[in-house]
């Protein structure tokens, strides 16, 4: 089944947060308007908001409320992704142009930037302390993980724990407080919202290293950027810490810079694929995966509950 048709019952709020998303963003700056919708346009999975609507069905669901959340949330991820694609000086983003090689990094940063103001305008709407307190903490954290990831460039020493800490604040973080923010709009028990955190946390971690391990085995196509671009620009993932208990392949790992020629890059991608590292990692990414689905059996059933089940079965299940 198609990730879409998971949550096809969502399809009339889920468009009417696309319509939001593109009225939030809009600017009277022509340049912030282009930069912040040509994002907006080249599309996403929307994991984030989606979390947040099926959270909220565990409470009193008032689209009014969880779509000012809903949106947030995504427009915080969003800016994150701006700010990265500087950061790795990346060309290509979903198969597109990223913003700063189609204009140039300072207005990357700055619409990195508005659109992250625009998000925490648009949640100040809700007047909740805890809901802006978790969130607050959430985008700490998310700031921290981005610059451990710059300090931890072509480390190629770091430890296990480096990297599982990295992801938990550069991804789980902000789907885990998805989940418990959608549910807090909604008044869900703390009970539940907590719960609901660590559901969206255990998917997270599951959520980044699957991506981490399609960044080996799947095509350019598929990734919308050349395979092995995390390992050149530096970022020491979970394949790559297994792949370099290998002496013989950790030896060619360790010379990789940003300038190794892509047909050297080819050769050391396919030693990665053939050597265990891959394997291991995918039963790791399904040990999270499985605490997730341990967290799902102490909440309501229901619709939504069935539904994350569904959604976080597939993000541990994409095609390697």
């Amino acid at each position: 089944m198609k990730l879409k048709m998971m949550y096809s019952f969502l399809n009339a709020d889920l468009q009417m947060l696309e319509k939001e998303l593109e009225t939030t963003i809009q600017a009277q700056s022509p340049v912030l308007r282009q930069a912040s919708l040509h994002l907006l346009q080249a599309g996403g999975k929307r994991i984030r908001p989606v979390f947040v609507l099926l959270a909220a069905k565990f409470g009193d669901y008032n689209i009014d409320v969880i779509k000012k959340v809903a949106v947030a949330l995504e427009l915080i991820h969003m800016a994150s992704l701006v700010h990265d694609d500087v950061i790795d000086d990346a060309e290509l983003r979903r198969g597109a142009p990223t913003i700063k090689s189609k204009w140039d990094n300072r207005v990357a940063m700055y619409t990195g930037d508005y659109i992250f103001a625009r998000s925490v305008e648009l949640l100040s709407e809700i007047k909740n302390p805890e809901l802006h307190q978790i969130l607050a903490k959430t985008i700490v954290e998310l700031c921290i993980g981005e610059i451990e990831q710059i300090k931890d460039k072509y480390r190629f020493d770091q430890h296990l724990k480096t990297y599982l800490r990295r992801i938990k604040r550069k991804t789980a973080l902000l789907i885990a407080s998805s989940c418990q923010l959608g549910a807090i709009a909604a008044g869900v028990p703390e009970e539940i919202h907590k719960k609901l955190f660590l559901f969206g946390y255990y998917v997270g971690m599951s959520f980044q290293i699957t991506d981490d391990i399609l960044d080996f085995t799947a095509s350019e196509k598929e990734l919308g950027k050349p395979a092995g671009s995390d390992l050149k620009q530096g970022n020491i993932t979970l394949p790559v810490l297994f792949a370099m208990k290998n002496e013989e392949l950790r030896g060619e790992i360790v010379q990789i810079n940003e300038k190794t020629p892509q047909s050297q890059m080819n050769l050391i991608l396919e030693k990665i694929k053939k050597s265990d590292a891959i394997q291991l990692s995918v039963e790791m990414s399904d040990r999270y995966l499985n605490k997730a689905f341990d967290i799902l059996k102490e909440l309501p059933d229901g619709k939504a509950n069935k539904t994350l089940y569904e959604i976080a079965k597939y993000i541990g299940k994409r095609k390697f």
